[in-house]
């Protein structure tokens, strides 16, 4: 059994694959926020540490490689059904890229450029904020960027566990396998998490030729101390 025709079935379920669409990208969005807030303070805390860098980027890539499904029904398990039993784990498999590209970024920092800047006095915070950040901005960037686009794959699978997204298309796809509309329903799943991926692309591309500093950081010096000469002295003694 065939179905309609696939762009039949795009103009009569429109209103749904949209919605559903919408659901899929904004809570890709979410999780990929709360992936760069907390990847971000993980790599700012522990990039002076090669130790603590290396096991924040091991634990992040070990939990990277439990299988998302098994995660899902544990936490169904413990919180039941719904986002907050979606929620950390897509988080946790986004942070890994962001985590391993914000130590490497931060940790790029010239030394050179950290020693002049240390000897104008600029404090710590100042440091991080005004010299390593520009710095390691483009690889954080590309990191947020990988994260992305495994946070929308990811979502998908989420669908087993809480029904929205595109991910109930495939689901649906697989329970009914053989009935109508199941080939349209799993190339609606894959077209449009595909369309959502590209759109977070090309969000980070312009993100990135908009924000992305050109050389190195500019520090504006601390104005100099005036410094009067033994002749002036003796001039305006006289």
């Amino acid at each position: 059994m065939n179905g309609l025709p696939f762009s039949e079935y795009l103009s009569e379920y429109s209103s749904e694959i949209i919605l559903r669409t919408q659901q899929h990208a904004l809570l890709s969005f979410y999780c990929i926020a709360a992936a760069t807030v907390l990847g971000l303070l993980v790599a700012v805390a522990t990039y002076r540490s090669p130790l603590a860098a290396n096991f924040s980027i091991a634990t992040a890539a070990v939990f990277f490689t439990l299988p998302s499904v098994a995660l899902f029904g544990f936490l169904v398990s413990v919180v039941g059904y719904g986002l907050v039993s979606v929620f950390p784990v897509v988080v946790g498999y986004a942070m890994l890229p962001i985590i391993r590209n914000g130590i490497v970024g931060l940790q790029s920092a010239d030394p050179a450029v950290i020693d002049a800047a240390r000897g104008m006095g600029v404090g710590s915070f100042r440091m991080l904020w005004q010299v390593r950040m520009p710095i390691a901005w483009p690889v954080l960037l590309a990191g947020i960027r990988v994260s992305a686009q495994l946070t929308v794959g990811v979502v998908a699978i989420a669908a087993f566990v809480v029904k929205l997204g595109l991910g109930q298309y495939g689901y649906s796809a697989l329970d009914n396998l053989g009935s109508v509309n199941t080939k349209n329903q799993a190339l609606v799943c894959v077209l449009f998490v595909i369309l959502v991926a590209l759109l977070f692309d090309a969000i980070f591309v312009v993100v990135r030729r908009f924000t992305t500093p050109r050389g190195e950081p500019c520090l504006t010096p601390p104005p100099p101390t005036p410094i009067r000469s033994a002749a002036c002295r003796s001039s305006s003694r006289t």
